[in-house]
């Protein structure tokens, strides 16, 4: 498994690349870090945490994007970044949820069958995970929970506030008006015009 991610991350398949030993312990020790993490997680009873949704879908989401792309020493690279995250989320919450940890071994699976195969069993599961289905996606979690509205008025910057992403151009606005810093320039003033750009910023011209 460890020689196989290794040729798999040494670089896009089409170049040419240079061997290096190294890297395979560096693989090797990634291996172990997402072996220790789903054993020392099978067995406890943690709920899942809005962040270790967001986190589950966005790890199938990229593994699932880079894997169609056939980007296959990204994927390799994104099973260690998302390692990294559930193993500093398995710190914070005192673990990492069952089917968080069931999609992780499966999207691991064809990179990996041997070690994907002994930790399928050590979840407790008597089928082969060669039979497995792919992880699902909801992408109501691959948005972000908050926008950054930038408040112009005139032009200039004059504050900002946070929005749900994709809030309608009326929201938006009645927000901006009460935005901290902007209400005293806008005291007195008659608004013209109210500019929006989605997600992004709301600019009132006034006079």
């Amino acid at each position: 498994d460890s020689l196989r991610l290794y040729e798999l991350f040494v670089g896009p398949p089409e170049l040419d690349s240079e061997w290096d030993e190294r890297g395979i312990d560096g693989v090797y020790r990634f291996l172990n870090r997402f072996y220790n993490l789903v054993m020392s997680n099978k067995d406890l009873d943690v709920k899942e945490t809005p962040e270790l949704i967001k986190v589950r879908n966005k790890m199938i989401y990229d593994i699932t994007s880079r894997l169609e792309n056939f980007s296959l020493n990204t994927v390799i690279s994104g099973f260690m970044e998302y390692n990294n995250k559930l193993i500093e989320l398995a710190k914070k919450d005192g673990g990492v949820d069952k089917e968080t940890i069931a999609a992780a071994v499966t999207l691991l699976a064809p990179f990996a069958p041997h070690l994907a195969e002994e930790l399928w069993e050590k979840l407790g599961n008597k089928n082969t995970i060669a039979y497995e289905s792919w992880p699902t996606i909801n992408e109501d979690f691959l948005k972000d929970d908050a926008k950054t509205i930038v408040v112009m008025v005139n032009g200039k910057l004059r504050g900002k506030f946070q929005a749900t992403p994709g809030a309608d151009d009326n929201t938006l606005i009645e927000a901006a008006k009460t935005a901290e810093g902007v209400e005293k320039f806008l005291e007195g003033k008659t608004i013209v015009k109210s500019v929006v750009v989605k997600d992004k910023l709301v600019n009132f011209v006034v006079k």
